[in-house]
């Protein structure tokens, strides 16, 4: 990576960010429900202490902009806004579930994913992506908010991350996916990887545009060509 940013998340049970200054990274995640607000803050200063710098010695800062607990966006969103209008800094809004498939395209060497989060009352926020490449996440469909159940597609052993597929493992099974036990939440170490290719290409707002993105009812996903 060549540009120096903070990532931070929010917006599920875990709690993530991550620093890289000069070469190195700092990460922390941690899993606390509820306790997001007053922890978030804390840590960016023992991020920023452990790297030897100041926000303003940063390029930018990523944000997880979503899908996820909207309470949790909100304060991921909301934090990243204050922290870049303190150093003068751009943002960029990286998907969540696009991070979870970059995670596993990364560490796990996968090429293609299906990522889906738990959105509570029945219904699962589900993304499809493959690896570009230059070997990043990018989305096949857009991203949608789905009773397990109404998914229509077949998906022959493509790697699934993210807690959906444990809150509904018999979807997994009827859909054909490959879940992986090992990722199951957001990470902000891959989501500076999406932010670094962003801020590359000036994909970045100023702090009074950076949005979340509550997915919400769509069109089902349909059977792809090929995978009737």
């Amino acid at each position: 990576m060549k540009h120096n940013l903070l990532a931070l998340d929010a917006s599920t049970e875990a709690l993530s960010l991550a620093l890289h200054f000069n070469g190195e990274t700092h990460t922390h995640f941690e899993v606390c429900p509820q306790q997001h607000s007053q922890k978030i803050l804390p840590l960016v200063e023992s991020l920023l202490a452990k790297a030897n710098c100041t926000l303003k010695d940063l390029d930018g800062i990523v944000y997880g902009r979503g899908p996820g607990s909207f309470t949790g966006v909100r304060i991921g969103v909301s934090v990243a806004q204050g922290l870049a209008y303190s150093a003068n800094l751009k943002l960029c809004g990286v998907s969540t579930l696009q991070a979870m498939a970059q995670q596993a395209m990364g560490s796990d060497g996968c090429n293609e994913v299906i990522s889906a989060i738990d959105a509570r009352m029945g219904e699962v926020y589900l993304g499809h992506f493959e690896k570009s490449t230059n070997g990043l996440a990018t989305a096949k469909r857009e991203e949608i908010v789905v009773k397990p159940e109404s998914i229509e597609a077949n998906f022959n052993n493509v790697a699934a991350v993210g807690t959906g597929w444990k809150s509904y493992p018999d979807t997994a099974t009827n859909i054909g996916v490959n879940v992986l036990e090992n990722i199951t939440l957001p990470s902000s170490e891959y989501m500076l990887v999406l932010g670094d290719a962003a801020f590359k290409n000036g994909d970045t707002v100023e702090p009074q545009d950076a949005q979340p993105h509550y997915v919400r009812d769509t069109v089902t996903w349909k059977k792809l060509p090929g995978r009737e």
